[in-house]
């Protein structure tokens, strides 16, 4: 089981064909192939799944009602091919992501591992022994390196995997949501290498806010839908951090995700964004990093159930081509 955080390791390992989401409110599934040099969608699929079937949690179990979870995952991989090995995506609070920063940093790998287990288990809300963590290197400043850490618990991570097992997928790749969205923006257009820009994902059950440098993330807050406050509340908060905390100059774009498929009006929300960050904003389009082979057009909701998806399929093809 392989559970990555941000997008990285897959530039050693050849990317699946296949990814599948499951959240709590769908079960969907895209595959990929290349034609003529380009990423191609070439089918795609969403099952709804009723409420209350899977909750997602960092500290208890997920699944609620198994045969409907696999009832419908097992009609989207027979739509997809029946594939044996794909990428799976689950949801934000499935995971909790830490940013930590060290003056030196262990040279061997080991050492690096269990300072990273020992900065973490005090903000874990489990003991550190049932985690799965992972964490890639960031932003490098001079007063040290900044890593990108994951942990989620073991065995809620090992549901997600069993119910693709039960129908003979293996997910050996296993990540979060907007990690992956940030994949296809980031594919789509490789931002200006030391431009800050912002993502907010949303989802019905919770919303997610990265700041990136460039490519590296330098904040990420993910939020359950029954907080207290607005949307516009934790951008709020989340602004007044980055220019504060972490001496923000502005955003060279903010790109919305999931509007249309969670809670609340596209468009209210992005005038929301813009008004309170003064900087234009655009939604996540994922042809931007794959094209759609059987449309020219396509609804927002589905466009914002394929970002994810696209985002785990295109992360390592440039370097497998």
């Amino acid at each position: 089981m392989s559970f990555f955080s941000d997008w990285t390791s897959l530039r050693n390992a050849p990317p699946p064909g296949v990814a599948v989401e499951i959240t709590a409110q769908r079960v969907s599934a895209a595959s990929l192939e290349m034609r003529g040099g380009r990423p191609v969608i070439a089918a795609h699929v969403v099952e709804p799944l009723p409420g209350g079937a899977l909750v997602p949690s960092l500290t208890t179990a997920n699944t609620h009602d198994r045969t409907a979870v696999l009832t419908a995952l097992g009609r989207v991989l027979e739509r997809v091919g029946r594939p044996r090995r794909i990428g799976l995506i689950v949801p934000d609070p499935v995971a909790k992501v830490s940013l930590v920063r060290f003056e030196k940093v262990p040279a061997r790998a080991q050492d690096l591992d269990q300072l990273i287990r020992w900065q973490v288990r005090k903000a874990a809300p489990f003991p550190i022994e049932e985690a799965q963590v992972s964490y890639v290197a960031s932003v490098l400043a001079p007063d040290g390196q900044e890593f990108v850490v994951t942990l989620a618990r073991r065995d809620v991570v090992q549901e997600y995997e069993d119910l693709c097992a039960a129908h003979g997928a293996h997910a050996g790749i296993v990540d979060i949501s907007t990690f992956n969205v940030i994949n296809a923006v980031l594919a789509g257009g490789p931002p200006e290498p030391l431009a800050d820009w912002l993502l907010v994902n949303v989802a019905s059950d919770y919303t997610s806010i990265a700041i990136l440098r460039g490519p590296d993330p330098i904040f990420f807050r993910s939020r359950s839908a029954d907080s207290e406050g607005t949307l516009a509340d934790l951008v709020h908060q989340t602004a007044m951090y980055y220019e504060d905390r972490l001496q923000g100059a502005g955003f060279s774009r903010v790109m919305l995700s999931g509007a249309s498929t969670g809670s609340g009006d596209v468009e209210e929300i992005g005038s929301s964004l813009h008004l309170r960050l003064g900087t234009a904003v655009a939604t996540v389009d994922p042809r931007e990093a794959a094209t759609l082979a059987d449309r020219i057009t396509a609804a927002p909701a589905l466009l914002d159930a394929l970002a994810p998806l696209v985002g785990l399929l295109v992360r390592g093809r440039e370097a497998a081509a």
